[in-house]
């Protein structure tokens, strides 16, 4: 083994890119109820796990996906924590079988079965289907609206407050600092939920210093299955992106070595690894790679440092408990920002397309799907359900093949 693995360097640097993928690795965990703790540890393992797939050539870390926030916390209200992770045990299985399609047949056929057409409304109904859960936060409720946790007086500035200062890190960040808005626009909301005494600290003085994660096993429910495999589809055609973009900003082509099939592989069986131990489904970390950019040092080894890290950090239990202190508005304003992204990423994904959306075909099938997706329709009774984004996915696939193509003109 290389010995620069351990100089102090590579282990400070591998530190650094922990703390700029921290907001965004612990949100998602504290946005559905899964314990942070668990979602460190999860990441760490399955960023190891992706190395080894990957013969540790692709400077990545991967860690909680938010593509799958809105899905988590719908599947966990209809079926629970443990049937939840089955269903994500599924959706990494799904991201394997994709790699073997591809390792078969080519990226182009995974293009001509999930054209823009179809993942660019699926992306936008993960992001807003759940919309009015990250409003209800922001004015102080309970996801569903039913509780009032926190004053709605209080809640709405500190909502707002968290959501000016990501937006002020994202659009105006210089450096390091533009990586970082989501953990910037927590700290700023955890300031001001402080000043106002809306904090309560008992979960920490009860937690102790060190303690195992709470994990949670996978039990498999084939409706929570159905209701999760087709997520998978918006955080692959992610994952193309994110080793493209690597791949430009070191001069490598990692599409080709170690190939496009064993990245997704890596990310599949990553995601995979954590639902077994009760973490969110990992993905790769474009902030991360903003970040390699940006030092320059494009050494995988610095990842499997900050893998080592995180998974040092989730035996500490007193960092986990004082994390689930953060107030839901805080968490609420940044969700909006999210959730909206969210719907922008597969908005610009139909643009980039070029396809006109105005053409019969085309409306019909975005249109389908989003109100479908947005307006919460679900086919089937108790025993058989297709709802949210399994249905989203199915219908679109199933339209995309079935209706005519217009034909070009000569």
């Amino acid at each position: 083994m290389d010995k620069s693995i351990f100089s102090i360097k590579t282990i400070l640097t591998g530190a650094q890119m922990l703390f700029v993928a921290f907001g965004a690795l612990v949100l998602v965990p504290l946005l559905t109820g899964l314990d942070p703790n668990v979602a460190l540890f999860t990441a760490g393992i399955g960023t190891l796990l992706f190395h080894i797939v990957t013969k540790g050539q692709v400077p990545i870390f991967l860690a909680s996906s938010f593509a799958f926030i809105a899905p988590i916390i719908a599947c966990v209200q209809l079926w629970g924590v443990p049937a939840t992770m089955g269903g994500l045990m599924a959706a990494g299985g799904a991201y394997m079988l994709l790699s073997i399609l591809v390792k078969l047949k080519g990226v182009a056929t995974l293009h001509k079965i999930l054209p823009p057409v179809v993942v660019g409304p699926v992306i936008m109904v993960i992001g807003l289907a759940l919309a009015p859960v990250a409003v209800n936060m922001a004015m102080g409720k309970s996801g569903d609206g039913s509780l009032q946790l926190i004053p709605y007086e209080q809640a709405i500035w500190v909502a707002a407050f968290s959501l000016l200062v990501t937006l002020i890190f994202a659009v105006w960040g210089k450096g390091v600092f533009k990586l970082i808005p989501i953990l910037a626009g927590v700290v700023a909301g955890y300031s001001v939920s402080l000043v106002l005494g809306i904090v309560q600290f008992d979960a920490v003085t009860d937690a102790q210093w060190l303690a195992m994660p709470a994990f949670t096993w996978p039990e498999f429910k084939w409706q929570a299955v159905l209701f999760m495999v087709p997520v998978a589809i918006a955080p692959a055609i992610e994952h193309i992106g994110d080793m493209m973009a690597i791949s430009q900003v070191t001069n490598k082509d990692y599409l080709k070595k170690p190939g496009l099939h064993r990245t997704l592989f890596g990310d599949g069986l990553a995601t995979t690894a954590a639902s077994i131990f009760g973490g969110p489904p990992n993905t790769t970390y474009s902030e991360v790679t903003g970040a390699v950019m940006l030092t320059r040092n494009f050494n995988p080894k610095v990842m499997v440092w900050t893998a080592i890290i995180a998974i040092i950090l989730a035996f500490v239990a007193k960092m986990g408990a004082g994390l689930q202190t953060i107030p839901v508005p805080v968490m609420g304003g940044i969700m909006i920002l999210l959730f909206g992204s969210i719907a922008v990423v597969g908005l610009n994904s139909l643009v980039k397309s070029g396809e006109d959306l105005t053409a019969p075909r085309n409306l019909s099938i975005v249109a389908l799907i989003l109100v479908c997706g947005i307006g919460g329709m679900h086919i089937g009774g108790s025993e058989f359900s297709l709802q949210g984004v399994s249905l989203c996915a199915i219908l679109g696939i199933v339209l995309n093949l079935v209706l005519p193509k217009a034909e070009k003109p000569a």
